[in-house]
């Protein structure tokens, strides 16, 4: 028997046709990105923190997919962003002098920093898998030794490479981002983790963060499966720091130390080990927490060392945060739900009779 959504054509119970349901996230986020954009085309410091904080939703949400989903423990998520930083911006440094006659200059910039942000990602994602392959088949304590030493060798090497500016950095690279690119790839990154999450590789990786033993008992190939979301990971870090690299001065090791990877697990800790919606709240706070630290320096009148002091005190908070976490609430803020299942918890329900 036919059912109503057949009869209307319209291929779902909701009226969007089947061939748009896949697109139709695309179709909506893309125009409101550019009115976005297009709002804020005035104010430099909030394309700059708008920025900031989409860059660290990616690197959340994608080290979120290993971490959380597969129960695995990486703390090189810097190296892998590095490698995509560097990458991509000496892709665009290659591309700088090159124009497409044919189009505008404002949309050839845009298509040459898509193929610098690919570049740095299919890296990111080759350095990924070439890391991961070995090294996934260890489990907990060794593998985040395996990920910082690669963490670490990449910032070595970066420091030592002619090409990418040594400990000086690489600057002179186009500062073609802007906060449509960057929304962009956070929906893109938070749209392909929800479908994971929702998929049999996704039921697959909720059972290896379970019961490894038991998921390989039942069949699953554990290091398959843990490869192919270190691999996924990998490219959106690579990503993330392609857009890093875009829309700041100059890059350099600095940038991308064990404590930025620190920093990254702490926002997937704090908004939940396997929660998408949980690593975008804590990125977000988490980046706004500076921001707020040094608007409460500049109230007392402490300009002049302002980042400095900053900088000391932001790594205490963070620890201060995780200890007050792991004492209430160990699970993180919304454990593996989402936010829209945790909130109608919080809301208060009317009594019967009332």
């Amino acid at each position: 028997m036919r059912t109503a959504s057949a009869v209307s054509g319209s291929g779902s119970p909701s009226g969007v046709p089947a061939s748009l349901r896949g697109i139709l996230p695309v179709l909506v986020a893309v125009p409101a990105l550019l009115v976005l954009d297009w709002l804020l085309s005035n104010s430099p410091f909030a394309n700059y923190l708008l920025s900031i904080m989409a860059v660290n939703i990616i690197l959340a949400v994608s080290l979120n997919i290993v971490n959380g989903m597969t129960g695995q423990f990486s703390i090189g998520h810097a190296g892998f962003m590095a490698v995509g930083a560097y990458l991509a911006g000496v892709t665009s440094l290659a591309l700088k002098d090159v124009a497409l006659s044919f189009l505008p200059v404002a949309v050839s910039d845009q298509v040459f920093l898509v193929v610098a942000l690919l570049v740095g990602g299919i890296s990111a994602a080759l350095a990924g898998f070439l890391v991961g392959l070995p090294s996934l088949r260890l489990r907990g304590d060794y593998l985040a030794i395996v990920t910082l030493g690669f963490g670490e060798i990449i910032r070595v090497a970066v420091t030592n490479t002619e090409a990418f500016g040594r400990a000086l950095g690489l600057s002179g690279i186009p500062q073609t981002s802007s906060v449509a690119m960057v929304g962009f790839w956070v929906f893109l990154v938070v749209l392909v983790a929800r479908r994971i999450a929702g998929s049999s590789h996704g039921r697959s990786l909720w059972a290896i963060r379970e019961d490894e033993v038991a998921a390989e008992a039942m069949g699953v190939n554990t290091t398959g499966y843990k490869v192919r979301a270190f691999v996924i990971s990998s490219f959106f870090a690579g990503v993330a720091g392609g857009l890093f690299a875009h829309f700041v001065p100059i890059i350099n090791p600095g940038s991308f130390t064990f404590v930025k990877s620190m920093e990254i697990v702490v926002m997937v800790v704090l908004g939940g080990l396997g929660s998408t919606t949980g690593a975008i709240v804590a990125a977000v706070f988490l980046t706004l927490l500076p921001e707020a630290l040094r608007s409460a320096f500049s109230a007392f009148g402490s300009e002049s060392n302002l980042a400095q002091q900053v900088d000391q005190i932001r790594m205490p908070v963070y620890g201060l945060l995780l200890v007050v976490l792991m004492l209430s609430r160990p699970q993180g803020l919304f454990g593996t739900k989402e936010l829209w299942e945790v909130i109608p918890r919080w809301i208060p329900r009317r009594r019967k009779g009332m």
